[in-house]
């Protein structure tokens, strides 16, 4: 006949009801609502990013919202983030170390906002970001080196911003010409002011358009010159022209003296 086995010690129940409780489901903030990697927060009033993200988010929508700045570190660390949608918020600054944490975004979309302006080293981390949209914002001028810093840089939405077709808009206009394929509106860029040419396109500018600008730049010795030499000559010349009054004066008085005395 055989034998019953011993039976093992039993777990006791709280600890056997913890191990079969199912894995707790990715965080998603209160605002938001969220799938597997992707969170939905646009439309929610919000003034800033949520902070209580998963990790594992790879998109992220926070469209329709209220959020005007992007301070330091605005984002959680988010490595497996690759779409960030941000459009029609009221954005006005984005800080240079605002976007430290996404290096794996590959698509970000900033278009309907109030950005007027943008530092170099703001897409910085950015590393492998594809598509830029800065469409529908107020920017007259933008720094060539803001999108020289993406090398990944594929696709590039700039229309529908208030471009200053100066001088000034020569280093884009540059950057423009040498990377026409990445610029994917670019018959619809157009110039606001001056007003002569308001709604003149951008890419229809020649080398022969900067001419002006080019004979009449000035180099650093230039600027040198105008704002050390210059005033130092000045000062320089109302010394001399007192010196020499003073002279003439004296000179004058001499004269004058000595001819007193040889008067009987």
């Amino acid at each position: 006949m055989g034998c019953w086995g011993v039976p093992g010690p039993l777990l006791p129940l709280p600890l056997l009801l913890l191990l079969l409780r199912p894995p707790p489901a990715p965080a998603c903030p209160a605002a938001c609502r969220c799938s597997p990697a992707e969170a939905h927060c646009s439309e929610r009033g919000l003034r800033q990013v949520p902070w209580s993200l998963s990790s594992n988010t790879s998109t992220l929508w926070l469209r329709y919202n209220f959020i005007t700045v992007l301070g330091p570190r605005s984002f959680p660390p988010l490595p497996a983030l690759r779409l960030l949608s941000l459009p029609h918020n009221r954005l006005e600054r984005i800080h240079g170390r605002a976007l430290l944490g996404l290096g794996a975004l590959r698509e970000l979309d900033l278009s309907n906002n109030r950005l007027s302006a943008l530092s170099a080293d703001t897409f910085g981390p950015l590393t492998s970001l594809a598509t830029l949209n800065l469409g529908s914002n107020r920017l007259g001028e933008l720094e060539p080196l803001v999108l020289s810093a993406l090398p990944q840089l594929h696709a590039l939405f700039l229309r529908d911003n208030p471009w200053v077709c100066s001088c000034d808009i020569l280093p884009l206009w540059r950057w423009l010409s040498r990377h026409r394929e990445k610029v994917r509106d670019k018959s619809s860029l157009l110039c606001r002011v001056p007003e002569q040419l308001n709604k003149y396109p951008i890419m229809a500018f020649g080398d022969e358009s900067f001419r002006q600008c080019q004979e009449t730049s000035l180099s650093s010795e230039d600027y040198f010159t105008i704002f050390i030499i210059g005033p130092a000559s000045f000062i320089a010349s109302i010394f001399f022209c007192t010196f020499m009054g003073s002279v003439v004066v004296f000179y004058h008085n001499l004269r004058r003296d000595s001819h007193c005395w040889r008067t009987p």
